[in-house]
């Protein structure tokens, strides 16, 4: 990625305080952000995928969307009116959605496929499209068909190829137990796909993070075979001017690659996982390089960051205001609608294995709470309505979608953050004590169900599941309560 200085960078934020990021010549308000973590960088061998999704003002459901064997025949009929034959069997999923947002929706599936994405503007204003293209559908349809995160690239692919993409760019990230993948997408039917080493930590804010492409190395990259000549048939890529091909600054929009709401979350994103002080300068690095191995609680502390402790920090630490209102493009954003870290690990059984923790609102105002993909229900609490009629209505959801009753989840999640935004400096830290102190004893909760459930119930599927289900939904009730509690305190 193009990096501009970010010591000028910070310099500029703090002196010229009233000239905001949404000024700067190209005008973006994204904030979504996620890390994969290859699995020989994580601290027990899992590969980990980590996202906050910021959708703005609207509400946000679980469903779990069972398995389902389909007839000769049927097909599936694309948001814009493309079709697409349905496969013979999809794979069940855990589906967290965004009524009437067609790319905020983020999935993990049966067997630990992990799908979500990041808004990454693109050059292309002609793109090549069939029967309006894909958008809304590639990461569920991933979801349903994909066994591993490879296959899951692959499956996109051809949808892009067949379809093309119906939007701007996007980087999907997409990841199991053994693998994580960062696939790039380009208005129109160009596309390419990196694997993170293993030994890796990717970071995407909301522009292309992918460098050098060698499509000849079909282990570490998929992609479209004409990234290079497009490039140059649209002039964005000149060999003899540009040198070396490189995806991100030949297909960016230029814009993207240095505003400071992707730079600074990149740097600071980067800072946290590889604990260095990265050099801020030049193009910055697809994947780097942690100086110890990383937990999940270290990544949900990356996910909840305001720049605590740097020169970014407006707010400093609280005493001055709210960081969401003071600081500019924060990792944990104020529009973070939900926050998300899946732990896959391939030496447990696929029902046990996979586990996302999520925070149901934004994460410095909530806990991280295990849900395992393998349930079979989800407490009604969570959800408005169910899931084929939210599918049926996605990109027209009725108003009532969006304006909940006291008695659901999500309207607990919302008083709570609004509480606390009132008096930031006052409530935060009291608030992420009592969270802090709830978690670890979910950890704590976590290693000894699953010991139990391993040594008693390992080769009995349905009562893993049926226990898991129990587990699962009981804490999932307990962390609403727990908000109330909270919130009826301050």
């Amino acid at each position: 990625m193009l990096y501009k200085n970010v010591l000028f960078l910070i310099t500029l934020s703090l002196t010229v305080t009233n000239i905001t990021f949404s000024q700067t010549a190209f005008d973006q308000k994204l904030d979504c952000f996620s890390i994969v973590v290859g699995r020989k960088a994580s601290s027990d061998g899992s590969v980990i995928l980590a996202h906050n999704e910021d959708t703005g003002l609207g509400s946000v459901n679980y469903f779990k969307v069972p398995k389902a064997d389909h007839r000769p025949g049927e097909s599936v009929m694309l948001e814009n009116g493309g079709k697409l034959p349905q496969s013979e069997h999809t794979f069940a999923y855990l589906w967290i959605n965004r009524p009437g947002c067609g790319v905020c929706d983020s999935y993990i599936n049966e067997f630990g496929v992990s799908v979500a994405s990041d808004g990454c503007p693109s050059r292309e204003e002609n793109p090549q499209l069939k029967d309006g293209g894909i958008v809304f559908w590639l990461r569920r349809i991933v979801a349903e068909r994909a066994r591993t995160a490879r296959e899951g690239i692959k499956i996109a692919g051809k949808l892009i190829d067949e379809f093309g993409y119906a939007s701007s760019g996007r980087s999907y990230v997409i990841a199991d137990s053994n693998e994580g993948w960062i696939l790039s997408v380009v208005n129109g039917k160009h596309w390419i796909a990196h694997k993170v080493p293993d030994n890796q930590v990717a970071i995407v804010a909301n522009c292309y993070t992918l460098q050098d492409i060698d499509l000849k190395d079909t282990v570490n990259f998929i992609g479209s075979s004409d990234l290079v000549d497009y490039a140059i048939s649209q002039g964005w890529y000149n060999p003899s001017r540009d040198g070396i091909f490189r995806f991100a600054r030949s297909y960016s929009n230029p814009g993207s690659l240095v505003h400071p709401g992707n730079t600074c979350r990149m740097w600071r994103g980067a800072q946290l996982v590889s604990g260095r002080n990265l050099d801020s300068t030049g193009e910055f690095p697809f994947a780097v390089t942690p100086t110890k191995k990383l937990t999940i609680q270290d990544i949900m502390l990356v996910l909840r960051d305001h720049y605590e402790g740097t020169p970014l920090d407006k707010s400093l630490h609280y005493t001055l205001g709210n960081p969401h209102q003071m600081n500019e493009a924060t990792i944990c954003a104020g529009g973070t609608q939900y926050s998300f870290v899946a732990h896959l690990r391939n030496w447990l059984p696929v029902e046990i294995g996979p586990i996302v923790w999520i925070a149901p609102y934004r994460p410095d105002v909530q806990a991280y709470c295990p849900w395992y993909p393998s349930v079979n229900s989800i407490p009604a609490i969570y959800a408005y309505g169910d899931s084929e009629s939210a599918l049926k209505t996605q990109m027209d959801p009725p108003v009532s979608a969006n304006e909940r009753g006291n008695g659901e989840a999500f309207c607990t999640y919302v008083s709570l953050f609004k509480k606390i935004d009132h008096n930031y400096g006052k409530f935060i830290v009291p608030v992420q004590n009592s969270w802090k102190s709830f978690e670890s004893k979910s950890f704590r909760k976590q290693d000894k169900f699953e010991k139990r459930l391993l040594k008693k119930y390992s080769h009995d599927a349905p009562k893993l599941i049926k226990l898991i289900s129990s587990h699962t939904g009981k804490i999932a009730v307990e962390i609403a309560n727990k908000t109330d509690q909270i919130y009826k305190t301050l």
